[in-house]
Order: structure tokens, then C-alpha cells, then sequence
């Protein structure tokens, strides 16, 4: 009993003893799982915060610096809306300016119509004239923006110019309401490098890995495009918002979650030991209250690092001038850190704020709308607004606040938001607005310039008639189908007769009068669809429907002759005008008005020619009659380039001895076709075209010639006289042209007609006239009596010889009183020293009588008819004259 009762102690003893190690060690396993898997998660917590602080930083400062560099290109969209057609320099002096700020923009260009006009800084100026639409790779992102009308931001992307950036793209508009248009975009390109640097994921320190999702801002649906695919480790979330779009960041430590997996199996095997000497209570508990202090340690390392972690946080903050505040829309109450206190006017502290405090400070104008804004933009999720804050000073602040909702479960719903001071942004744009203002009242001003200046351009400014430029336009308006489709065109063609005696007596003050006083005439006889134009000096053009035949225009053309036949009074004189009308018209489609024009003309022309005051319709027949005078010119012209004209003399004798006494040069056409061409064949059209100068010129200088040759020869010829044209006598150079002949005094002598010498306040003739005597050319006055030539004038101008006309030379031998007027000629030239010169004597018997009369010179068909040089060289030689007189 006794080994009984001894072994039944012992075993319960060992049950006495194992029960509690077996108790203990089941407490140190439980215990030990219990430590193991909180200090597990405890070590996870810690390390998935501690990476969460630093990507909320990285976040806060990519969405700080993104968000700068867009205001900042913002306000230059700005100014561009405003002035579209800034200079290339304003543009780069605004630019630099931009560039002054501290972002991580590397360039901007702009392009109106897609295609890009300025870009900054000038090294990429090789971009110029590069149009988006070419460009397959940028035009998807540049179409969002067309068609979306929202900046949309691209990239990363390989940059032209050489690197990888981000590209934001700003649409500009123009205009303002129903005026409003899509101008070109502003593209700004942000280097990514500097970006990244600056936002802080190239700091060696850095003791995470982050990768970056959501190529052109596509969120958690983009391409990762920085860092590696970190999805398969668990990695930590954050999401950066941007204008158009996000960024999915994640990030996992440098070394792993996995990096404090020893700390958890020795703290495995420190258990495990525990249990293995449970035996040694004291020593387990001495490392269970070790472990304890050891975690409590951790505890405050954390609280430590948490700590840091805000004030990197506050500083990113506080750099980005950006406060940050939180709402419980359960209790309604609010949370604003130190910036948005300070933002408000309100002391920096923690102290929880009231909805009733921000009611206080938002300006009472403002306040309703941003009531009403919150209300509805938070139910979507997101917040977006811009309103005004008046602080007690007076001191009123435009605030810009941006939130999203954010719900988490098992708690109530909070908004965490953020404000940020745009004050000045909000000046700047008041400036632009204002800028804006006085350039769209310049534009209105321009408007109404241009409108006037429109009006003046097409309108002559005295009889506000259509001129010349906006007949051109009308009738080009009207070539088509006719005149208000009518199928024809009539044009009349009309000028002024006896307009310049008017505004030559009476003064351009009269001259204007009979302009106004003429466009109101044809106004009042024309109808009322009829276009009237004045195009010029005393010339208007009336455009107005064919109708179906050219006479039922007659009574337009004659109710206007009639009507300005018709007195009109200026300053109480009676101003009397007439008008010349040519008619023409065009029948059809696709009308040459410029033929029209012409063939009007060519009708003028022929109603001025048949005595003004008139109008002529144009016709095939005058037509043939323009072209046979346009063809006539042109040999003209060819003529002179050929030596065509050349001088035939005839000779002038003594009245009493028969000698000869001289020759007048006259001149011939040799034309290439029809012989010889007298120049009553030829002078008129050459007047047209400004030569009879040159065929002048031409005539003097082989007259010049033959003299000296005809003195080689041993021939007598004393003189010869040379016609010369108004318009020569009126050149400026003619004296010098004749200094440079070496002409011999005596030996040349000027034929005028007296139209020549009436007007006595034509200067340059009288100086050319006096300055010709000077060299010793003779000045002699042809067509004398057939005129209107003063005695007062034969006084001024003396000339050497008077020609009686052949008109008054021919009747003599059966009209005693013509016989009388020629003698009376003759007394009045030798009364003056003049010699008398008769021309046209076809007998010998007006020889005799005109020699008695007391002429001094005689030349006719009675002596010598007009011959070459070398006919008139075997004239002289074989003395026929004398044998016939």
C-alpha cells in the first residue's frame, strides 16, 4: 500500500507537475500565435503606411506641380482669346515670362488652324508651319481637343525636338456668344524629367519603388508607363487627379514586404524556446515583459515616423500654397489645417470649424450659389468651385476649392477637399477682361471705319455716285444672266460736253455744281433698278437692262440729252452742259463686260465726233471702223520703228524774180503696202497717239540733212520750213533738243498754226517760242486768216512770215472783195515787218495778181508740187520753173 500509495503520489505528482508546464506551455503556444501574427500585422501596418506617406507626397506634389504649370499656361490661353493676332514678339515676351516662374515647362507653341505660327523658346522654332493634321501620332489627341473644347493632356510622348515629355493642349476660342469660334490650340510640353525630379521620384533616398498607370491620364485603365508592374506585391494605391483624367500610382518598399519575415521567425523561436523551457517560468515571463517593452518601443518609432511623414507633408503643402479641408457630412463638422485657417483669416490653430463660420466669411453675393453648386456638384462625387471671401478687414480674396466625396464603409461620408488662394489669377483675368472691353470697342470703332472706309472706296465721295472699282464689281455681279437676270446688259456711256469751259471760267466750285447737279438728272431719269457710276472727271456710266431690241433704249438716251440741255444756275450764272451717250449692249450668258465697257466707248467717241450733245448706239459698222483705226495705228507706230516717214519739199519763190527762195518740208508715209500717204491720211490717228512730235523730229532732222547736202551740191536752197505740233512746243526740252542740232541761223524756219499762240497764259510755249528766235529759227504763222488771230498777238508773237491760207488764194480771180480782204492781209504784215506768203497758187494768172497785191512769196501747184530730195535735186538743176513761168 505503501509503493502504492508512494507510486500513485509520484503519478500525481507528474500529473501535479506536467498539468500546469502542459497548462503554461498550451498558454505560451496561444500566447506566442497571439504575439506572432500582431506583431505581423502590426509590422505590415506600420510598413504599408509608412509607403503610403511617402506616395501621398509624391502624389500631393505631381498634382501641386501640374496643376501650376497649367495655370500658368491658362492665363496665356487667356491673352491669346483676347488678341488672336498678337505680334510673334509679344507672344515670345509673354512666354519668357512664364518661363521666368519656377515650373517644368520646357515649351510652348501656338497654332491657329492647327498649323503652328510661334512657339517658345526660338531653338524649336524648326516646328514652325508643322500642321497636326499631317501628323498621324498627335492628331487623336489633338481632335479630343477640337472636338471636346477641354484641355486634354498626352504622355508621355517622344518630343520632336528630342526627349519624353508631357504634352498639354488648350483649345482657343475666339469671339464672344454667337460669335464665338474654335481659333487653334496652344500646345505646352512638360519635361518629364524635371517634373519627376521635382516631384521627388528621382531622390537616391527615396525608400520605395513607385511605378506610374494611366498613359494620356486613362487611370487604372492606361498603360503603366514609369517604373514596373508592381500589382502581383500587394503594392499601395494612390491616384493623381489631373484636368482631364488620372494617374494610378503604387508603390512597395525597396526591399520588400517581406523584409521583417527574420524579426518573425526569431521571434518563432524565441517562443518556441520559451515553451522548450517552460521549466524556467521566470525566464519566459522576463522575455514575454521584454517583448512587450520591446514592441511598445516600435509603437513610439512609429509615432515618430508618422510624425515625420506630416511634416513632409506640410511642407509639400505649404509649398504648393495649397490648404487642405475635411467635412463630415454626418455631423457637419469641419476640419481645416493651418493654410486654409490662414487662407480665411482665421488663426492657424486645429480648432474644428462650423459650416456657420464659412457662411461668415463667404461674401453675401456669393454665398447662395455656392450653397446651391455644393449641393449638386457633391452628389456626383466630385466638387468643383470659385467664390469670394471677405475678411474682417475689408480684404476680399477669390477662392478656388476643389473636393471629391469620399466613403468608406461602417463610417460616415467625409468630402476631403482643397483650397487655394486665386486672387491674382482672378486680377489678371479682370485685367484681361477689361483689355478685352477696349479691344472689342476698338473693333467697333475698325468696324465702322472699315464700313466707311468700304462705302468711300466704292462711292465718289461729291455726288455719292458708284465709282469706277464698284461698276467693275457690278458688272461682273451681272455677267452671268444679265442685268437682275434680265439676259442682257446695257451700258450707257456719258460725258459731259462743254464741262471744262465751266470749270475753267467759273471755278471748280461751278465744276463741282454741274457733277452734283448732272448725277442728279440721270437719278431722276433713269428707273429705279438702274445703276449709275460716275468713273471719273465728267464721265458717268448707266447700267440697266437690255430688253429685247437696242431702240427700246432710246428713250433712256434721249429723256437724258434733253433733260441736261436744261439751264442749271450757280452763284446766279446760268451754267448750260449737254451730254454725249454711247450706247451699247450684250445679249446672253457669261457677258464680256469689258468688251461692253469698250464698245460704249467706241460709241462715245463717235457721238462726241458728230457734234455732242447727242448719243449713238454702237454697231458692227463702227466697230470695223475701230479696228480698221486700231490698224492704222499699229503701222503708224511700225513706221516710226522703220523710217517710214520721211520729207517731201516744195519749193517757195520770189513773187517778183521766180527764184527760189525756200522749200517747205512736209511729211510722207511710205507705207509698206498702199505708196506714199499724205498726212491727211495719217495725222489725226497720229495725234491720238501722242507722235507727231517724233514724225516732227523726224522730218526737221532729214530736212537739216538735205541742206547740207543739197549746199554740197552746189544747190541754192536758202531755207526750209518745218511744221511743228502744239505738244512739241509744249516740251520742256525741246530748246535743248535744238541747241544740240547746231542749227544755222536763217536756215530753218517753224510753220505754227494759229490755234498755237491764242492762249496767252501758256507759259511753257511762250518761253519755247522766244527761246527758238534766240537760235535764229525763223517763226512763221501758217493758215493765216482761216483762224482767230489778233492783231494783238501778231504783235507779241512777230513772226518772220505770214502763209495766206489757200482758201482765201483761190476765189481772187473772180471775187473783187476777196481780192480786197487779201490786200488788207497784206498791209496789215508789211505795216508789222512781215513778210506774206501765199499758198495754194494753181496759176500763173493768181501769180500775177498776188505778186501785185505785194505777197512777197509765192508757192503752189503754178510753180512746183511737193517732191523727194532727188526730184527736187533735178528740179533745181534743170530750172523748169523759170521755163513755165
Amino acid at each position: 500500500m505503501n509503493r502504492l500509495d508512494t507510486e500513485t503520489q509520484r503519478i500525481d505528482w507528474r500529473r501535479t507537475t506536467w498539468l500546469p508546464v502542459l497548462l503554461a506551455l498550451l498558454m505560451v503556444a496561444v500566447a506566442g500565435i497571439f504575439i506572432d501574427r500582431q506583431s505581423q500585422s502590426i509590422a505590415e501596418q506600420r510598413m504599408r503606411s509608412e509607403v503610403l506617406g511617402q506616395l501621398s507626397i509624391i502624389r500631393a506634389k505631381l498634382e501641386g506641380n501640374i496643376s501650376s504649370d497649367i495655370q500658368l499656361v491658362r492665363g496665356l490661353v487667356s491673352t491669346i482669346s483676347i488678341q488672336p493676332t498678337m505680334s510673334p514678339a509679344y507672344f515670345q515676351d509673354l512666354a519668357a515670362r512664364l518661363f521666368e516662374e519656377d515650373s517644368q515647362l520646357r515649351s510652348i507653341s501656338v497654332a491657329p488652324d492647327l498649323v503652328i505660327a510661334m512657339t517658345y523658346p526660338a531653338e524649336n522654332s524648326r516646328n514652325i508651319g508643322f500642321d497636326y493634321r499631317t501628323n498621324p501620332v498627335q492628331w487623336n489627341a489633338v481632335k479630343e481637343v477640337v472636338d471636346t473644347g477641354r484641355l486634354v493632356l498626352a504622355g508621355p510622348v517622344d518630343l520632336v525636338q528630342g526627349g519624353t515629355g508631357f504634352v498639354a493642349r488648350f483649345p482657343v476660342y475666339v469671339g464672344e456668344g454667337a460669335d464665338r469660334r474654335f481659333w487653334g490650340i496652344v500646345a505646352a510640353v512638360i519635361d518629364i524629367d524635371r517634373l519627376y525630379r521635382d516631384s521627388g521620384l528621382y531622390d537616391p533616398d527615396l525608400p520605395i519603388e513607385v511605378a506610374i498607370a494611366g498613359l494620356d491620364g486613362k487611370g487604372h485603365n492606361g498603360a503603366l508607363f514609369y517604373g514596373r508592374d508592381l500589382d502581383a506585391e500587394e503594392p499601395v494605391e494612390a491616384y493623381v487627379a489631373l484636368p482631364t483624367g488620372s494617374w494610378k500610382l503604387t508603390a512597395i518598399p525597396r526591399q520588400g514586404w517581406a523584409q521583417d519575415s527574420l524579426n518573425a521567425w526569431l521571434l518563432r523561436g524565441l517562443i518556441v524556446l520559451a515553451g522548450g523551457l517552460v521549466i524556467l517560468p521566470i525566464f519566459t515571463t522576463h522575455r514575454m515583459v521584454e517583448l512587450r517593452h520591446r514592441h511598445i518601443a516600435q509603437l513610439r518609432t512609429r509615432e515618430r515616423e508618422l510624425a515625420a511623414l506630416t511634416d513632409r507633408l506640410d511642407l509639400a503643402l505649404q509649398t504648393s500654397q495649397v490648404g487642405i479641408w475635411e467635412l463630415d457630412l454626418e455631423s457637419g463638422a469641419e476640419y481645416w489645417d493651418a493654410r486654409t485657417n490662414e487662407l480665411y483669416g482665421l488663426p492657424r490653430d486645429a480648432a474644428p470649424r462650423t459650416y456657420e463660420q464659412w457662411k461668415s466669411i463667404v461674401h453675401p453675393d456669393d454665398i447662395e450659389r455656392s450653397e446651391v453648386e455644393f449641393k449638386s456638384m457633391i452628389a456626383t462625387g466630385r466638387y468643383e468651385a470659385v467664390y469670394r471671401i471677405r475678411l474682417e478687414d475689408g480684404t476680399v480674396r477669390h477662392v478656388r476649392s476643389m473636393a471629391m466625396l469620399n466613403k468608406v464603409p461602417g463610417e460616415p461620408d467625409r468630402v476631403l477637399g482643397v483650397n487655394w488662394d486665386i486672387t491674382r489669377d482672378v486680377a489678371l483675368n479682370e485685367d484681361l477682361r477689361r483689355a478685352e472691353q477696349m479691344t472689342a470697342a476698338r473693333n467697333a470703332e475698325l468696324e465702322a471705319a472699315k464700313i466707311r472706309i468700304e462705302h468711300n472706296a466704292l462711292h465718289d465721295s461729291l455726288t455719292g455716285l458708284p465709282n469706277r472699282r464698284y461698276l467693275d464689281e457690278k458688272l461682273q455681279e451681272q455677267a452671268r444672266h444679265g442685268y437682275h437676270g434680265s439676259g442682257g446688259i446695257a451700258l450707257l456711256h456719258i460725258d459731259l460736253d462743254r464741262f471744262k469751259q465751266i470749270n475753267d471760267t467759273l471755278g471748280h466750285a461751278a465744276g463741282d455744281a454741274m457733277l452734283i447737279h448732272a448725277s442728279r438728272v440721270l437719278r431722276e431719269n433713269c428707273r429705279p433698278t438702274d445703276f449709275v457710276a460716275r468713273i471719273g472727271g465728267d464721265e458717268f456710266v448707266l447700267v440697266s437692262e437690255a430688253g429685247e431690241e437696242d431702240s427700246c433704249l432710246a428713250p433712256l438716251a434721249e429723256s437724258i440729252v434733253q433733260a441736261m440741255r436744261k439751264p442749271a444756275h450757280h452763284e446766279g450764272h446760268e451754267c448750260r452742259i449737254g451730254v454725249s451717250v454711247g450706247l451699247a449692249t450684250a445679249r446672253g450668258t457669261d457677258i464680256d463686260v469689258k468688251q461692253l465697257l469698250i464698245n460704249a466707248d467706241i460709241a462715245l467717241y463717235r457721238a462726241k465726233a458728230r457734234g455732242r450733245n447727242r448719243y449713238e448706239f454702237f454697231s458692227a459698222a463702227l466697230q470695223a471702223e475701230v479696228i480698221g483705226t486700231k490698224r492704222r495705228a499699229d503701222e503708224i507706230l511700225k513706221g516710226l520703228d522703220t523710217n517710214a516717214f520721211i520729207a517731201h519739199y516744195q519749193p517757195q519763190f520770189d513773187a517778183r524774180t521766180h527764184d527760189v527762195v525756200g522749200v517747205e518740208a512736209l511729211a510722207r508715209w511710205n507705207h509698206p503696202t498702199q505708196g506714199l500717204k499724205t498726212p491727211d491720211s495719217f495725222m489725226s490717228i497720229a495725234e491720238e497717239l501722242s507722235v507727231v512730235s517724233s514724225i516732227d523730229r523726224i522730218v526737221l532732222e532729214q530736212a537739216l540733212r538735205d541742206l547740207e547736202r543739197w549746199q554740197a551740191m552746189g544747190l541754192v536752197v536758202p531755207r526750209a520750213s518745218v511744221n511743228v505740233s502744239q505738244r512739241r512746243l509744249h516740251d520742256e526740252d525741246l530748246v535743248q533738243s535744238l541747241r544740240e542740232l547746231h542749227i544755222e541761223p536763217g536756215r530753218i524756219a517753224f510753220e505754227l498754226v494759229e490755234s498755237i499762240y491764242l492762249d496767252e497764259s501758256d507759259g511753257i510755249v511762250g518761253w519755247n517760242i522766244d527761246r527758238i528766235k534766240e537760235l535764229g529759227i525763223d517763226i512763221e504763222i501758217d493758215d493765216f486768216g482761216t483762224g482767230y488771230a489778233s492783231i494783238v498777238s501778231l504783235q507779241k508773237l512777230h513772226p518772220r512770215r505770214l502763209k495766206i491760207d489757200r482758201q482765201l488764194v483761190d476765189p481772187i480771180l473772180t471775187e473783187p472783195a476777196q481780192r480786197r480782204l487779201l490786200a488788207s492781209i497784206v498791209d496789215i504784215g508789211k505795216s508789222m515787218d512781215i513778210e506774206i506768203v501765199a499758198e495754194g497758187v494753181e496759176t500763173m494768172e493768181h501769180a500775177a495778181i498776188l505778186r501785185d497785191l505785194g505777197c512777197d512769196i509765192l508757192q503752189g501747184y503754178a510753180f512746183a508740187r511737193p517732191m523727194d530730195r532727188y526730184a527736187l535735186e533735178d528740179f533745181l538743176r534743170r530750172e523748169s520753173w523759170r521755163k513755165a513761168s
